[in-house]
């Protein structure tokens, strides 16, 4: 491990600035990131208005459905209609999808 801690730690410092190009560097060092870190960068995305916010929606959807073995259409359609708000509501949007990722 470096002097600047691991990498982990690089990804929370990206995440914590804002800047998506360090977060997408730092993210790759990971092996896994996991679903609130996901949401955390989708967020960013939405915010930075990147071009690949869409498609990065889409996989966290498919992966909240996936990790969720209670997942059912409607909640899927509800992670999608917060994900199509993110742009005008970040805020409102990331606290409402980490509620439903958060239920048991």
């Amino acid at each position: 491990m470096s002097a600047k801690g691991s990498p982990y730690a690089r990804f929370q410092r990206a995440l914590a600035l804002g800047d998506l190009a360090l977060v997408r560097m730092a993210a790759a060092e990971l092996p896994h990131v996991n679903l609130d870190d996901a949401l955390t960068i989708c967020c960013l995305m939405a915010v930075s208005e990147s071009p690949a916010f869409e498609r990065a929606a889409v996989r966290w959807t498919a992966r909240w459905i996936l990790e969720r073995p209670d997942a059912q259409l409607d909640g899927a359609r509800r992670v999608l209609a917060l994900f199509d708000a993110m742009p005008h509501a970040p805020d409102a949007a990331r606290a409402a999808l980490k509620q439903l990722a958060a239920r048991p």
